[in-house]
């Protein structure tokens, strides 16, 4: 069982669903039968466009798993906050009206969406944070492992840069989002790698997650530390990997420093067979999309013993002990294990990535 310790404030969290019209206990909760079947309706709240896996990858596998958990008699109500989060208040909100069975949460803000998922909670709908742990009430959490996901991408820096790395060489911390907690622990995990052996030169955290922040971020930084003395880039995600890079190249670097990035997208999979982005993570999508829907249905038809199974990891936040958890792990992508991951899972086909610009880099790689 992995514990792991977030620093996001949360309610006391209800783990019972008695009372809240979902499932029937006894007085002593000794024992729970359901009341839902399968015509059910999955409420899924996405935190934005920027990234393109939410529209590409998380949602059509949650409605398709819901689908074929229900006989095709489930459905999902999706909206997408496109990083504003009074918008995913509205839409939460909207979702409680809607009188919806369960709400799976993206948060663009995990503290501004707690009053939100008290308000689902008290309406007897349950809520289930997904990829980012949302303060407030939650029933359960799946995400990825993050601390694991920010190790990564900072071994394969320290990697790139060689036997020979030192403090000497400075390296920029592009991280992502204050408002999303996932980066903290994005950054807590790349620091324990990169503390004491590189020169962290200049570190920022970008608003919203924006390639175009990042881009910004990223000229400040260049024009502080020089062009040439910039060793390595670590960027949070693929996004604003190509806004690092994009200020890189505006300012005459051709010899770009070893750039990381995460969530294995298209465009930065074929920065990695280019060598323009040294790596990405891939984190399964499927895996985390199938155990939410598996996870929200579960939940509603009272499957307590398999709920229980896909929840065997544990998440304490300062408040709230023994959050029922799924971590999912993840891996690196170079271009030496492409077809080990985007590939071999059917996310991308080698023509998706293999377009006429990258059908050089491809074939210097064996990719075809």
């Amino acid at each position: 069982m992995r514990r792991i310790a977030l620093s996001v404030a949360a309610s006391t969290m209800t783990l019972s669903l008695a009372g809240c019209g979902v499932l029937n206990a006894t007085g002593d909760g000794a024992s729970a039968s359901p009341t839902k079947g399968d015509d059910i309706t999955v409420g899924l709240l996405l935190p934005e466009k920027a990234n393109t896996r939410y529209d590409k990858f998380d949602y059509p596998i949650i409605r398709d798993k819901v689908a074929e958990l229900t006989g095709k008699q489930g459905k999902v109500k999706y909206a997408n906050a496109d990083a504003n989060a009074d918008r995913q208040a509205q839409q939460l909100q909207a979702m409680v009206d809607d009188k919806v069975d369960v709400i799976l949460l993206d948060a663009v803000d995990a503290h501004a969406v707690a009053a939100g998922v008290k308000k689902a909670k008290d309406a007897g709908i349950p809520v289930i944070a997904y990829d980012r742990l949302a303060e407030g009430p939650i029933d359960a959490y799946v995400s990825f492992d993050n601390e694991l996901v920010g190790e990564v991408q900072a071994r394969s820096l320290l990697a790139a840069l060689g036997s020979g790395v030192s403090t000497s060489d400075k390296v920029v911390m592009m991280n992502g989002s204050p408002t999303d907690p996932n980066a903290k622990q994005f950054k807590q995990g790349a620091l324990s790698e990169l503390n004491g052996k590189v020169d962290i030169a200049a570190s920022y955290d970008t608003k919203d997650w924006k390639p175009e922040n990042a881009e910004a971020n990223m000229a400040e930084a260049i024009a502080r530390i020089g062009k040439g003395n910039i060793a390595g880039v670590y960027a949070a995600n693929d996004g604003m990997a190509g806004g690092v890079i994009k200020a890189l190249k505006a300012a005459g670097v051709t010899d770009l420093p070893p750039v990381t990035g995460q969530d294995a997208e298209l465009d930065a999979v074929q920065r990695v067979v280019a060598g323009d982005q040294y790596m990405s993570v891939y984190k399964p999508y499927p895996d985390e999309a199938e155990a939410a829907a598996q996870m929200a249905v579960t939940k509603l038809q009272g499957k307590d013993i398999q709920f229980d199974a896909l929840t065997q990891d544990k998440v304490d936040s300062p408040t709230t002990k023994d959050i029922p958890s799924k971590l999912v792990q993840v891996s690196a992508l170079t271009r030496d294990s492409i077809k080990d991951t985007v590939i071999s899972d059917g996310i991308y086909k080698a023509d998706d990535i293999c377009t006429a610009k990258y059908k050089a880099a491809c074939a210097s790689i064996g990719l075809k």
